[in-house]
């Protein structure tokens, strides 16, 4: 029986109706969920009964403009990757849009496979984010243990140079939250912070993406694009998932932190960017360094100040701030009151791996605030697998069983995935919510036969 499920949610936010109509059934007819708004007014009523992938919006439209619509949803705390759909008369607007948080932008008259390649790198991006803890940056960093304000001391001490940080750490334990410390912090605070998923990026795109192009570079390039670089000009740019680089970008990417100049797609000349960097990884740089699969130079130029996040079974005292901070900013949004922990139930979550860190938390927090009738949540009231962990074997300490039990939940889980969907790869992937690469590195740390 062939998969039915949708490859995305999109929603279509236009004042004409006609060309809702063409966008619609166009992302439609490659297997997209599509909803569809007349005006910004009836786009937030929209994203307040459903969770998008993308938002797809004209620019000029009556009442508000799709940038106010914007300004809006992330005034609401949505980090929904936004494509605006502009005329050639209004690009300058779009590029200011993009500095402002706008993904990307799109020009009329545009293309189908234009349409179908933004909207494709919002949906890898919006399921990158879900790997990343979604704490409010307007909140800060919630921590209690050592070793996080540990982390914090270093990037108080980092934010004022313009050396080079490499993130090290496990899927979810903040990095794109300490990247944007580092940089509110910083005497660039004022400039734009400029994220990119390497990892989310169709592979023939990344160099686009990352430098910028000229029109007619490539088949659908109808104008030049100024790329995250020149985007992130005087400001940050973070490099999420830096390992996921193809080697040919990995060669131009040495150029440029070397010379502090980029050179688009197509282009002839060289234009001068002041940007500070700011890379992530979770995989071992330094051993695919030694395997080939990154180049040393590269690596050395990153990792100028190498700085690791604690995973969160590191830090079981961070748990309890974490819990209250979640149940406070989800309560108000759900209409439901806060839960607290009994004893027992805090000692659990406590003592749980937690493989998916602080994501993992917070989605457990949403979990409870939906299900249970409200007051103390106890043990019994907590998911089979929290409640199910073996007993620790004597002599063992607590941080090994910790990794121990992380490794094995993963494991199930993505030997789960790929029996669901019959060893493919991509399926699997969408069903965990994770990158393909990401998947592939976890068959093969923990040696998965397929």
């Amino acid at each position: 029986m062939p998969d039915t499920r949708t490859i995305g949610r999109i929603l279509v936010v236009d004042d004409e109706a006609n060309m809702r109509k063409i966008l619609c059934t166009l992302l439609a007819q490659v297997g997209y969920s599509v909803d569809e708004a007349p005006d910004a007014g009836a786009a937030l009523e929209a994203t307040e009964r459903a969770a998008y992938d993308v938002v797809l919006s004209d620019l000029c439209m009556e009442g508000r403009d799709g940038l106010e619509l914007m300004d809006e949803l992330r005034r609401r705390g949505s980090t929904v990757p936004f494509v605006l759909v502009t005329a050639h008369g209004s690009i300058q607007v779009a590029v200011e849009a993009m500095k402002r948080g706008c993904m990307d932008f799109i020009t009329k008259p545009f293309q189908r496979e234009e349409i179908l390649r933004v909207v494709e790198k919002g949906v890898a991006e919006s399921c990158a984010r879900r790997e990343r803890p979604p704490l409010p940056e307007t909140e800060g960093i919630i921590s209690a243990s050592t070793k996080m304000e540990a982390v914090l001391a270093d990037v108080r001490r980092l934010a004022a140079l313009d050396s080079t940080v490499l993130l090290l750490g496990e899927t979810g334990t903040g990095k794109e939250l300490v990247a944007r410390a580092l940089h509110r912090l910083s005497p660039r605070a004022e400039a734009p912070f400029v994220a990119v998923n390497c990892s989310a990026l169709p592979e023939h795109l990344v160099e686009s993406e990352l430098f910028g192009h000229e029109k007619g570079a490539f088949t659908g390039a109808h104008s030049d694009k100024p790329g995250r670089f020149e985007l992130a000009d005087r400001g940050t740019l973070f490099l999420d998932e830096v390992g996921d680089l193809p080697g040919p970008v990995q060669v131009k990417l040495l150029r440029v932190l070397q010379e502090r100049m980029v050179e688009r797609v197509g282009g002839v000349s060289a234009r001068r960017v002041d940007v500070r960097i700011v890379a992530a990884t979770h995989v071992d740089l330094a051993r695919a360094v030694e395997a080939g699969e990154f180049r040393q130079d590269l690596y050395y130029r990153l990792a100028v100040v190498p700085l690791s996040l604690p995973p969160l079974r590191e830090r079981p005292e961070d748990v309890q701030p974490l819990w209250n901070h979640f149940q406070a900013t989800l309560a108000g949004r759900m209409r439901r009151a806060p839960l607290e922990l009994s004893s027992e139930a805090a000692s659990t979550l406590a003592g749980y791996a937690w493989p998916g860190n602080v994501r993992e938390l917070q989605n457990l927090c949403e979990r409870c605030l939906a299900l249970h009738p409200g007051g103390v949540v106890e043990r019994d009231d907590l998911p089979e697998p929290l409640r199910a962990a073996p007993a620790a074997p004597a002599g063992s300490s607590l941080l090994a069983i910790a990794q121990s039990r992380g490794a094995e939940v993963q494991r199930g889980m993505i030997e789960d995935a790929l029996k669901k969907t019959n060893g493919n790869r991509t399926h699997a992937a969408r069903l965990l919510e994770i990158s393909r690469k990401t998947l592939q590195n976890k068959i093969r740390e923990y040696g998965i036969e397929l």
